[in-house]
């Protein structure tokens, strides 16, 4: 059996939808509450609900569990670790960061969770997925009208641009690796994902000026790029209610961002695709015209 952690989630229910669709194999869910029938009760701060969740399960996709500050995760993680050795699963397919975020805040938990899944006594696929093309939509869309009034697109990207991924892309390609290793397991074959770390960054780097270009032509007048200072847009996501780490890993972004840390040519997502990965600034424009 294959459990995909995190389903309510946009991931993760991506991936559960992708492998329930491959015939004969045997797949779940896990969320926070379950259902009792198709979907189990995961929930990673209640320790013990992991143990029944994983009964029988010999492919753990373990989608991360972030949106909380580092110490609550370096739990939630230990646990999930701990929970899938004493239930005897096999092999652990865990999604993590691109190599290219390493100095960002939230690559902290992650590395932290890769280390640790190093020393477990099960097989180990590290996914470290690229930055979300749906964040560079979103604040293209959110961004959209004041565009519209005053032809200026403001944003805190500096000069930099950012290796984006669709998040339909990562969810096809941690199927096709679970679906590959519960294959390899059954046939107790050569194990090809077993130990082994792809970075699954987009092949295409989004900057403000590639937003600015997108906005002039869905919006039909002239769009230019200015860059927002951090500090100001500290201030506003402060205003705007989120959370004091929320606000600090968005800062962090922006200023690698500003770095120009955050392009990565190297990419194992094509070679892991049966096509093209999705183009993402068309991602990025049909969220700007649904608005």
């Amino acid at each position: 059996m294959i459990l995909v952690t995190g389903v309510s989630g946009a991931l993760g229910g991506l991936v559960l939808d992708r492998l329930a669709r491959v015939p004969g194999l045997d797949v779940a869910g896990g969320t926070r509450t379950g259902d009792g029938t198709n979907t189990r009760r995961v929930d990673f701060d209640e320790p013990g609900t992991l143990a029944e969740a994983f009964t029988g399960v010999e492919v753990l996709v373990f989608v991360s569990a972030g949106y909380a500050e580092d110490d609550v995760v370096f739990t939630r993680h230990g646990a999930v670790i701990e929970a899938a050795t004493e239930a005897g699963i096999r092999h652990v397919i865990y999604t993590s960061l691109a190599g290219s975020g390493d100095r960002l805040t939230i690559a902290l938990a992650h590395r932290w969770t890769e280390a640790r899944l190093a020393e477990a006594p099960f097989d180990v696929t590290i996914l470290r997925n690229g930055l979300y093309a749906e964040i560079a939509a979103g604040i293209a869309a959110g961004a959209a009208g004041t565009a519209a009034a005053t032809g200026v697109f403001a944003a805190p990207f500096g000069d930099g641009k950012v290796s984006v991924v669709a998040r339909e892309d990562l969810a096809d390609v941690a199927a096709r690796v679970a679906a590959e290793a519960h294959a390899d397991l059954a046939a107790d074959g050569r194990r090809r994902h077993a130990g082994r770390t792809y970075e699954l960054v987009g092949t295409t780097s989004v900057g403000g000026d590639d937003i600015a270009a997108m906005l002039t032509e869905v919006l039909a007048r002239q769009v230019r790029y200015e860059t927002a200072s951090l500090t100001g847009t500290r201030a506003a996501l402060t205003e705007a209610g989120l959370e004091p780490y929320q606000v600090g890993h968005s800062i962090s972004m922006f200023a690698n961002l500003n770095a120009g840390l955050l392009e990565q040519r190297d990419s194992d997502l094509p070679a892991l695709l049966d096509g093209p990965p999705r183009p993402v600034l068309d991602l990025v424009a049909d969220a700007v015209r649904v608005r």
